[in-house]
């Protein structure tokens, strides 16, 4: 005669291989949640870091205007946009004080084309270790930051001519 009904060694091999699910399930949990918060802690670290540069860039703009008001027409969009980068990476504050401004306008504009080159650089550098969404904000920002040195170079010596 077939038996067909449940047996005791059925159900401990059922009960088993569900009590294995359910344990391997557990363990793996813990290994993911850390898998994904490396990577969240970094992409956050990494914004705050070119958030503060931007920031620096930004407050440089905000020194050079001052030292050099005549240029603050020319200057505004330019900073404007910087300040849009901060607040695009999460940044919001002041960071530490923006470098000495050159006394001569064309010396201040060449340094603030010095300083949207280095926060360009870094905004590249940057792409190598960032996920898909923050390297294309990244790449939009190192763009910008091209034409604003551009602008602020080769665009105020064909303004002058």
């Amino acid at each position: 005669m077939e038996r067909t009904a449940t047996t005791r060694r059925r159900a401990l091999i059922a009960t088993g291989a569900v009590a294995v699910t359910a344990l391997t399930g557990c363990s793996n949990e813990e290994p993911e949640r850390r898998r994904t918060a490396g990577p969240a802690r970094a992409e956050a670290a990494l914004r705050r870091r070119l958030a503060a540069a931007s920031g620096a860039l930004r407050d440089q703009y905000d020194a050079v205007i001052a030292q050099h008001p005549a240029l603050a027409g020319q200057l505004a969009a330019l900073r404007a946009a910087v300040a849009e980068h901060v607040t695009a990476l999460g940044g919001t504050t002041r960071v530490a004080p923006a470098q000495p401004v050159p006394a001569d306008a064309p010396a201040a504009l060449r340094s603030l084309a010095a300083a949207e080159r280095r926060t360009g650089d870094a905004y590249s550098a940057a792409l190598l270790d960032a996920e898909p969404e923050l390297a294309r904000l990244l790449a939009s920002v190192a763009a910008a930051g091209a034409a604003h040195e551009y602008l602020l170079t080769k665009g105020a010596r064909d303004e002058h001519a």
